[in-house]
């Protein structure tokens, strides 16, 4: 066996031991709340009601966030469609399945790490706490579900790391208050 075929074993051994889909109980709903609550649309019409209904240091924090949301979005689905990793074998996330039939990297991992990132850069302290408590558990919650494997959600996170840094560091460049 090669080391890439070894590595593709334990990707899928620890994604098979982390998935709960199929188990019925409390941590399940909790995983199947946290796994959707990463969806894009979600975020989409929260930060637009904060743009609604804020005062204008929370429109800019909305909209800084927003622009980084909709290029991380760009950034992974032209990776997804590039590569073309199907997703793990599962029932669970019919219409992930269905609209995003690729799983790497993790779109929903990406986010939640750019979003972590950009609380550091912007957030309010309640807001970096809260991120730095939902972010890893909501990325974890995508292969608890069993719509990605363990690779996917580590390079999804990594991914959404480096675009909140250079997002920060470009920002400060421009001269925008960080």
């Amino acid at each position: 066996m090669t080391g890439w075929e070894r590595l593709r074993a334990t990707d899928k051994l620890w994604t098979q031991r982390l998935c709960i889909a199929e188990n019925p109980g409390v941590l399940r709903t909790i995983s199947t709340i946290l796994a959707h609550s990463g969806d894009s649309w979600f975020w989409g019409i929260g930060l637009a009601a904060v743009w609604i209904w804020g005062d204008p240091e929370w429109q800019y924090w909305a909209l800084m966030l927003f622009g980084s949301i909709l290029g991380t979005g760009l950034i992974v689905m032209t990776l997804k469609f590039s590569i073309r990793r199907r997703r793990p074998d599962g029932h669970w996330g019919k219409l992930y399945r269905k609209t995003d039939p690729h799983s790497f990297p993790s779109g929903h991992a990406a986010r939640a790490a750019l979003l972590l990132g950009m609380a550091m850069w912007l957030g309010p302290g309640w807001f970096q706490w809260a991120m730095l408590i939902y972010s890893p558990l909501m990325a974890l919650a995508r292969i608890s579900m069993g719509v990605h494997y363990l690779s996917d959600v580590i390079a999804g996170y990594v991914l959404g790391l480096l675009l909140a840094a250079s997002s920060g560091w470009w920002l400060n460049s421009l001269g925008w208050p960080l």
